[in-house]
């Protein structure tokens, strides 16, 4: 993952905020590299364990060293799986850290980024980028990164036992780290392409979905159907194309560690016939020639994810760069006096064609102004730039004076009233709708407030 940090220094905003959501998480990924550590010395327990076995217990008939070896292998095997469920625990908590400080940033840029740049992206995308990247952080895939330090003390334990081994393991080692290089450079732009049209077949099913009285209305829904399912196939295709490109060098990797770990054994069989080695030799330059070279069979086998994840990581550096934390004002004192537009032109998110140009009046306290026109004259954008949803590309829009990105938004929403022309209640009861979801609502002014909109007797015949 520091990779994936250092890839986006460019991004200075965001790096430094996602960098210290990382850094939040220093504790747990010290404690998962001490449990490496301590993990990897109890996987030696196995190939001693058969050594002492070989070597010691066979040529003596010893019944009583037998038992003690058995013993003491299975108390070490014990902490083993210990270590490595409390090490498992460990990197599903920074996964779940990591989401816990970053979900609530990425969800303020979920609503504020239609205001910013309009409905045009996928807006549930960021979301995705958060689970893939904490999916990675809770896999085996930092597993791997954390044990693959561990490599050359195994393979100097295979140089220990003899020369001839040690070549063999460090061969096998080299060419699987080849490997992982040529898996990196063969799927990083498959794995783009199929992230890129991904995203384009769910924002058209998305808008075929907004848009489904449309396509039924004007006998569109089988044409854009057909557009559908040929994105999707070539989604599909994309996806079958990287997939098959790391499936194949991960069983690749797979069927050489099986071999060479066959022909270690073979090597220590002919060392013993020269008499170069021991019985116990063979088994043990066996097991920990699989144990060296495992954590690069299983980063290859999680490269895939680590790809992904590492997209994510950038897309979600840019946006954070794009949409940084907002700094909340100082307060301000309920508007009551005035409402000021100020020679105000405003322009849809994301465009450039201003659709309200110049716009310039003064309201006091107690007054009321109605505006009509055609439709798409700009009445709906001129209220949307009045509450603030729009910012204006020039002049100002004043409550008191004041300015409103002056005010702090969730203040000044409680003086604004706006209904927009496509009304949703979100998830839960009425009651939370009316209070906006103010915790501890005073149920008094919400059946008030439903009173003066009249719609207080259709709200109590409903069901539930």
């Amino acid at each position: 993952m520091t990779d994936l940090a250092k890839g986006n220094a460019e991004f200075h905003p965001a790096s430094s905020e996602m960098s210290a959501a990382l850094r939040s998480c220093r504790g747990a990924f010290v404690g998962t590299a001490i449990l490496s550590g301590l993990i990897n010395i109890l996987m030696l327990t196995g190939p001693f364990y058969m050594l002492e076995i070989y070597d010691r217990v066979l040529p003596s008939r010893s019944v009583p060293t037998l038992i003690g070896l058995t013993i003491l292998a299975a108390v070490l095997f014990a902490f083993l799986g210990t270590l490595d469920f409390i090490r498992g625990r460990l990197v599903v908590l920074i996964g779940a850290s990591l989401d816990e400080t970053l979900s609530g940033r990425v969800y303020d840029t979920v609503v504020r980024l239609p205001l910013r740049a309009g409905n045009r992206a996928d807006g549930a995308q960021p979301l995705r980028d958060l689970d893939s990247v904490r999916s990675f952080l809770s896999s085996l895939g930092p597993m791997a990164l954390f044990d693959l330090p561990w490599v050359p003390i195994y393979l100097f334990i295979c140089f220990a036992f003899h020369i001839l081994i040690g070549a063999a393991a460090f061969g096998g080692a080299i060419f699987l780290i080849a490997l992982t290089v040529l898996t990196e450079k063969l799927t990083r732009e498959p794995l783009k392409v199929t992230t890129a049209l991904g995203l384009g077949r769910s924002g058209l099913a998305e808008r075929s979905r907004r848009n489904a009285e449309v396509l039924m209305a004007m006998g569109m829904a089988s044409r854009m159907g057909r557009r559908w399912r040929g994105i999707n196939l070539e989604y599909m295709a994309s996806q079958r194309q990287s997939s098959d490109i790391a499936g194949g060098l991960g069983a690749i990797a797979k069927s050489f560690r099986f071999m060479l770990q066959s022909a270690v054994l073979g090597l220590g069989g002919y060392l013993v016939i020269k008499q170069e080695a021991t019985a116990g030799i063979i088994i043990a330059s066996s097991i920990l020639t699989a144990r060296a070279l495992s954590p690069i069979d299983l980063a290859i086998a999680n490269w895939k994810g680590f790809v992904a994840a590492r997209q994510s990581w950038e897309r979600l550096a840019k946006l954070l760069a794009l949409l940084p934390a907002q700094e909340k004002p100082m307060s301000l004192t309920s508007p009551s006096k005035s409402l000021v537009v100020d020679q105000a032109s405003v322009a849809p998110p994301g465009e450039n064609r201003i659709v309200v140009q110049d716009v310039n009046f003064t309201l006091m306290s107690g007054n009321g102004l109605g505006i009509i026109g055609p439709s798409a004259s700009g009445k709906s954008s001129l209220a949307r730039m009045i509450v603030g949803i729009w910012q204006p590309v020039r002049g100002n829009v004043r409550l008191d004076y004041a300015a409103l990105d002056q005010w702090d938004p969730e203040v000044l929403g409680q003086h604004v009233g706006y209904l927009p022309q496509d009304v949703e209640l979100f998830a839960g009861s009425v009651a939370e709708n009316i209070a906006r979801f103010e915790p501890d609502a005073d149920p008094k002014a919400v059946i008030a407030a439903a009173q003066a909109a009249g719609v207080h007797d259709l709200i109590v015949g409903l069901r539930n």
